[in-house]
Parts: structure tokens; sequence; C-alpha cells
């Protein structure tokens, strides 16, 4: 309702001014005479003028028979007859020089028949009020520009709020979201719980000498729940409530985000306790002191004055501040440091248990067909954050909409998964040759990962395209891999380069493509982390990269190294033997096992894609398959914390 009335203001403002100033230049009154003649006559307007000397010989000859005078004797309109429009009466206007005694004395000896019409004056009040008008409209206006700058984003008053906060406040924040809402991050609820308990009884605590985290900071990857944590914390503690940006400190005027921050804690102090919730931190809370700003600019100046207000000298009692972020590493440590965050919260990627549970809490309001299970969903998902799990029932809940289906199916899940993973799916290959050499292509990677004891299992093999690549083999890992030994590392580079083995044994050196552009970089990077992080090579166990600091990450300005070039061309040269020593294996098994190869890629041809374990029982008739140590439904804890890559094909 105030948005419409200020929009009705804000139109009857310039009308209101407009007509003022008509009314001051064209004036007002029944006998004002304009440009075109009398405002307001006793008689039909004039539609014609006549000279002054004219009138008067007019009046000697008798011609005129009335005179009707305006304005003051300013001007005239006269009735005459004139003899050369066979004597008929014509209304004429006149301009007056004024109404002379000696006019008057001629037109009563002439017998003419006059009328004198004063002007109509307006009282001095309204004459007062139409001089105030104009100003008072103009100050009105001002001043309420000036106002609607404070409770009007983007106003023209805007200026004047530059110093006060944009936090979003709620006395009892109605989010919709309770801790119940909240699956798979269990230890972050459970941390979280104890400062809406403290809140609620502080008494608790307090009687065993405890003192609540003045700051929780929640550090985590992206989707993985943060806010929706801080939002399960606003539902539950029933206490004023404000909620921003990290972003929203920070403007181009100096010292608007140091005043903001003084402001959000001054009203926090009034309505404390309470909580204060700054998501995305690292926007305005990054290490001090680096890059090229220097330490004046205003982002530093407005981290200090948050540093204060957080722990200074005057205390903040009652204020608890939850904040968020993706990017711990580049924050000050003095912000980081015991009283100001006191607790840093993991908010990590579930496990199978937690991926099932977050499962159980997006499928409430989805229509499942009664073969889907959930539990099933959760472990073909490793590494999949809330978020992503969320978007998966969404999107099969799109598609069997668009397929008209009752319920969602396992097809939907399955190409859900798909499209999260690698992207839409394409047009099928046409193109006889290409096709083929991208099915051997997809089977040597398939092929390497099923041989090789220490490789994660094939999930999937297919030929239909997805986003920019032609062809997709999927590995899923069985088990958490929080530590991953050298065999795997290994077998995964195997792995990789099997694409490119396959075509070199079956169209020979001079016929491999581009399609192993993108494993080849993925090789690359895994045997450099074995040379210089893990100490998986001839070098010794030694890391060689103590010293490197990306660009602009809060530390250092230029990417350095503090090893020497000769010891540079040694890790190169380390990094080229692993590969070549895994390349030399890769080939040599892809070509003992060419026949069994060959079978594959005419089924795949056939149709299109084969799941793990058809690839697999085919395999097993040219082979014999290593045991891998599979999932176990008994160890519910163990699962991985990365998602399956896809390798893929050109």
């Amino acid at each position: 309702m105030n948005q419409r009335w200020r929009t009705i203001a804000l139109w009857v403002l310039p009308i209101g001014v407009a007509l003022f100033l008509g009314w001051q230049v064209l004036g007002s009154g029944p006998n004002r005479i304009g440009p075109s003649g009398p405002t307001v006559a006793p008689r039909n307007t004039a539609v014609a003028r006549m000279s002054y000397g004219r009138f008067l010989d007019y009046v000697e000859a008798g011609r005129v028979t009335a005179v009707d005078v305006f304005d003051g004797g300013r001007s005239a309109v006269i009735e005459a007859v004139d003899p050369d429009l066979d004597n008929r009466v014509q209304r004429l206007r006149v301009d007056l020089p004024g109404l002379a005694p000696e006019l008057v004395n001629k037109l009563k000896a002439e017998g003419i028949s006059f009328d004198i019409h004063p002007p109509r004056t307006s009282p001095p009040v309204l004459g007062l009020l139409g001089n105030l008008l104009f100003p008072l409209l103009l100050i009105g206006a001002l001043v309420f520009l000036a106002r609607r700058g404070n409770g009007m984003p983007g106003g023209p008053g805007q200026a004047m709020a530059f110093g006060k906060t944009k936090a979003r406040f709620a006395m009892e924040a109605e989010t919709g979201v309770k801790f119940d809402d909240v699956a798979g991050v269990e230890e972050a609820k459970q941390d979280l719980q104890e400062v809406v308990t403290f809140l609620k009884t502080p008494e608790r605590f307090t009687a065993v000498g405890a003192k609540i985290p003045k700051g929780v900071l929640l550090v985590g990857p992206p989707g993985t729940g943060k806010t929706l944590l801080a939002k399960a914390i606003a539902g539950e503690a029933g206490v004023p409530f404000f909620s921003l940006s990290g972003s929203e400190f920070v403007e181009m005027f100096v010292g608007v985000g140091a005043s903001r921050v003084r402001d959000l804690f001054k009203r926090a102090k009034e309505n404390s306790p309470c909580l204060i919730f700054i998501d995305e931190i690292d926007a305005v809370g990054r290490q001090r002191g680096a890059g090229v700003g220097g330490g004046n600019d205003e982002r530093e100046q407005t981290l200090n004055q948050l540093l204060t207000e957080m722990d200074g000298f005057e205390g903040n009692s009652g204020i608890i501040i939850i904040a968020a972020t993706n990017r711990a590493d580049v924050l000050d440590s003095a912000l980081l440091r015991p009283g100001r965050f006191d607790r840093q919260v993991m908010v990590d990627v579930p496990d199978i248990k937690g991926r099932l549970s977050i499962l159980n809490v997006h499928a409430r309001d989805k229509k499942l067909a009664t073969d889907v299970s959930l539990e099933a969903i959760a472990r073909r998902t490793p590494g999949f954050s809330g978020a992503d799990l969320a978007n998966l029932l969404n999107e099969a809940a799109i598609l069997t909409a668009r397929r008209r289906k009752e319920a969602t199916t396992l097809a939907e899940i399955d190409d859900a998964v798909d499209r999260i993973i690698a992207g839409m799916e394409g047009k099928p290959l046409t193109d006889g040759r290409s096709k083929r050499l991208i099915a051997y292509h997809e089977v040597g990677h398939a092929l390497v990962g099923t041989l090789v004891k220490a490789h994660d299992p094939v999930q999937k093999v297919t030929l239909v395209p997805r986003g920019q690549a032609q062809g997709l083999t999927w590995f899923s890992p069985d088990e958490e891999q929080m530590l991953v030994s050298r065999a795997q590392l290994r077998a995964r580079i195997m792995g990789a380069l099997g694409g490119r083995a396959a075509e070199d044994v079956v169209f020979g050196h001079a016929e491999v493509t581009t399609g192993a552009g993108g494993d080849i970089q993925q090789v690359a990077s895994i045997a450099r982390q074995m040379v210089t992080r893990f100490g998986m090579s001839d070098l010794g166990q030694v890391s060689f990269e103590a010293g490197n600091q990306e660009v602009f990450l809060g530390r250092d300005l230029m990417t350095r190294s503090d090893g020497s070039d000769r010891l540079a061309s040694k890790i190169d040269g380390a990094v080229r033997e692993m590969v070549q020593n895994c390349y030399a294996e890769t080939v040599k098994l892809v070509a003992d096992h060419r026949a069994c190869m060959d079978r594959v890629v005419e089924l795949l041809i056939e149709k299109e894609s084969l799941d793990g374990d058809e690839f697999r029982a085919i395999v097993s008739e040219f082979a014999t398959i290593p045991e891998k140590e599979r999932f176990s439904p008994f160890l519910a804890d163990a699962e991985p914390t990365t998602a399956p890559e896809p390798a893929t094909a050109g």
C-alpha cells in the first residue's frame, strides 16, 4: 500500500506544479483577456479586430450601436453597422488606450449604449496561497525523495542511507526450515544445535562455567547445505535474526563498509540475544596486505571494523555470528582466531548414509515407482552434494512429466544421473567409421579398467553423445577413498590411456585421433602429483610444491617455485617415464585381449549402451577378471568421497 501511495505522489507532484505554472501565466477569472480575446463575455466573442482610429471614425459616423468595455478600459467589444455588408451588424474587437472621460462623453453624446465590465479579483487569501503553492510543492517533493531513499532501494536519496546496513531483519525468522529438514550433515547439525540450545536455555552452560562460541564458521564445498543449516538455525532458535551477504558490506565509497558493520552490530545489540548470518564471508574477510591494493583499500577497512566489533574493546554478549564460505584458506588469520570464529564446522559431501537421508527428504513430494530404491540411487551417486541430489530428483521428475508417466521410474533416474554428470544427450552417431573408432576408444577405457585389479569397476559404456563428448565410460568407485594407493593412481593412469592404446593397436600409430586430449591432460596431472606431492617416484620422499601458491589467493602476488631448473628437468623426466611405462603396459594389455575387444565393440555398436554387468559378462568369456573389493551392504560407512569422472572421447 505504501508503494502505491508513493507512486501516486510521484505522478501528482509534477502535474500539480504544471497546473500552478499554467495558472500563474494565463491567469484566472471570468473577465481576464487572453491572446485570442476575452475569456468570458456577455455576448459572443468577437471574430475580427479594429484599430482605435477607425473605431473613432465609426463612432462619429454613427455606425456603432453598442460597446462593452473590458479589462479596465484596455479592450472593448463593439457592435457596428458595416455599409459594405448591406448594413449588417458586425462584432469587432478594439484595443483601447484606456477608459478616458472624453471617450465616455463622446459615446453618451452619440447615444451609443455601452457597458463597463470590471475585472473580478480573487480574495487576498487565495492570492497568497497561490504565491506559496509552488515553493511548498518544491520543498515537499525534495523531502519526499530524501525519505524515499531510506525505504526504497535505488531511490535518488539512496546516498543518505549508504552507511546503513542492508541486512534482512526478522524478529522471529519464519524460514520454513527445521533441523529435521536438513539431512546428511549430522556432525554439523550437532554443533549448531548447541547454539540453539544456548539461546533457549543458557543456564545449562553457564552453570558449569561454559561460554558459547561467539562465532561459528561453516566451511564446505558448494551445495553441501551451509545456507540451509543457517535457515534451520533461524527457524529453530526463535530469536531476532539478521542475514546478509559479505559483498553487501563493500561499496565504491570509502568508509561505507565500516559504517555498515557498525550499524549492523548496533542494531544487533539493541535486539540481543540474536543471530547474525553472513553468507560468503570470503568476499570481505580475505587476508589483509595481499595483492596489488596494499593495506588501505575499502575491503580491508571493512574487515578491520568487523574484527573490532566481533571481539574488540567493547563486548557484544548475546550476539552469535554464523558465517559460511567455501574458501576458508583465503580468510584472514585474525578472523579465525578464538574469540571471533571459535568453531569451524565442516559441511562436507555426504557419505552413503547421508545421501540416503537426503534422498528421503527430497523424495517426500515426488511420485516414485514401487521398484525405485533410494538406497540404489545413493550407491550410484558417490560425491553428489545435497544440492546435486535435489537436482537429480527434480530432473527425473521433469523427465517423467515430459514422457507423460504417472510416476518416476529407474529409467528417468538413470537418465537424470547421466545428464547431471555428463550433460544433455545429443543426437546418435550415424557415421560408421567415426562410430566404430569411438566405440574402440571407449571399450579400451572400459577393458583396461576391468582387467586392472586396482581400478574402479565399470559402471556404464555408451556411444550416445553428451555435452562435448561423443562417447562416455563411467567408473564407479566402491569404497570410501580417503587414502589412495600408488597402485590405484597407476591404475587410473592406465585406464585413462586405454582409449589411446585401443586406437593405436587397432588403427595404427598414424591413425590415432585427438579424442584422447582430455585423457592425456588427466594423466599428466595425476603423474605430476605423484612425483611432486606424494613422493611416489625415484626422486625420493620429497615434496617439490611446498613453496607454490596460486596468484591472488591472499598470500603471494606471483606463483613461485623453490626448486632449481635442474630439479624441474628431473621432475619432467620422472613424469614422462612414469606415463610411458604405464602406456606400454596398457598397449600390451589391449593387444593381448584384442578378440575380446572386437566382440564388445560389435555389441556396443548394435546396442549403443552397455551397463557394467553386461560388459563384465562378455569380458569374462575371454579373460579372467581379477577379483576386486566390492561394496558390502554391511559396511555402510565405506563410501567414496568423489564423484565418478567419465573418460571421454572427442
